[in-house]
């Protein structure tokens, strides 16, 4: 692992204290709570309730085999919008002002098959302090030496074709998150800068909530349901394939994008900018004027306001993010926006392209001189 990496702020940026100062006005001038407000809460039955009702459906054993992969394939899309919707919130503090609600809420994680103290983290630790950072942020390393996501990483003769391959490999995330991934990184020695060095009960609880998880989606299926074991294999592949894609394609779609940097720090490891404008360079917005984006990806499509303001429940972000953009402005900072959904996914697969067919055809090119 690399040596310890931190942000000097050798430009002395006023931006972030700016932000910080006007987001606390806008919250005291018009008597707003920064976390839930009603309509979280009712955002927060209906994909609860949906996730209830699914399940439901599919394990009352009541339709043919083509109508419960349907219901498979959209439990696993609403369960990417529940992690998207209420564990997202919950886990970073920012759902409920109760610490007690926010870690209830954030247990709802081990239902859609991953553990919230590993994605403690991996994601609210090391990947919102090291956002894009080769070596440091794990979250970018998403199938290394298959999908090139940055510069840094060495270039592949597969890689040429990552911008047709990749997005099938995002379905897969989800189910390597069930079966492998929360193993994995719960056993590294350490996790970007973190010392894995874990508390007794997370060892029982990781593998505690995997076994409810398996025995909910995995042997109650096959006790209860009419179905084949083959059956049941595309049922469960499928379910994780479309929550996997769902969950990729939001953040490559808010990270790696046209747009986006990777900086390195120097040779003594400093970041020399600050860790805020380090932010705004690094993650982008997608479909930001779009109701039902904000409503399915729990905010998520304005992912600059997250990342500044991660503490904050997302139903806030609209406000924040007119703030934000004003700032970023004043500083001659990047606001980094895609305003349609299908304008980022065209960004990330030309980015994809870029760094795999393009970065290999260069690195050809040596070679053929040498021949020459």
């Amino acid at each position: 692992m690399s040596k310890p990496l931190k942000f000097t702020n050798v430009q002395r940026s006023t931006f972030f204290a700016t932000v910080r100062q006007r987001a606390d006005a806008y919250f005291q001038e018009n008597n707003l709570s920064r976390h839930a407000n009603g309509a979280m809460w009712a955002k927060t039955a209906f994909f609860l309730g949906a996730f209830v009702l699914l399940y439901g459906l599919i394990m009352s054993n009541q339709f043919g085999v083509a109508a419960m992969a349907g219901l498979a394939a959209a439990l696993g899309a609403v369960c990417a919008f529940i992690g998207f919707n209420v564990c997202h919130d919950a886990m970073h503090g920012s759902f409920s002002a109760s610490k007690r609600v926010n870690k209830g809420l954030g247990l709802i994680f081990n239902l859609i098959g991953a553990s919230p103290y590993v994605w403690n983290i991996t994601h609210n630790v090391v990947h919102h302090t090291y956002t894009n950072i080769a070596g440091h942020d794990e979250d970018i390393e998403v199938a290394p030496g298959l999908i090139r996501l940055d510069e840094q990483e060495p270039v592949r003769w597969i890689q040429r074709f990552q911008h047709w391959y990749a997005f099938p490999v995002y379905g897969l995330a989800s189910l390597s998150w069930v079966l492998r991934k929360d193993y994995v990184k719960f056993f590294q020695p350490k996790i970007g800068q973190q010392v894995a060095n874990h508390p007794r009960r997370e060892y029982f609880n990781l593998f505690f909530y995997k076994a409810i998880y398996y025995v909910l989606f995995i042997v109650l299926p096959l006790v209860v349901l009419d179905i084949t074991w083959w059956q049941f294999i595309i049922g469960f592949v499928g379910m994780h394939f479309v929550e996997g894609l769902v969950l990729g394609l939001v953040f490559q779609l808010a990270h790696v994008v046209e747009g986006t940097a990777f900086p390195l720090p120097n040779e003594q490891g400093d970041m020399q900018e600050a860790w805020a404008v380090h932010q705004m360079r690094t993650t982008a917005n997608f479909a930001p004027d779009s109701a039902l984006a904000s409503f399915l990806c729990g905010g998520l499509n304005r992912q600059i306001e997250h990342h500044l303001f991660p503490k904050v429940c997302h139903i806030h972000y609209p406000a924040l993010s007119q703030i934000l953009r004003t700032t970023a402005q004043e500083f001659d900072v990047p606001y980094i926006e895609n305003q349609t959904f299908l304008g980022a996914l065209q960004s990330h697969r030309r980015m994809l392209k870029r760094l795999g067919a393009e970065a290999y055809e260069q690195a050809q090119q040596p070679r053929e001189r040498i021949a020459a």
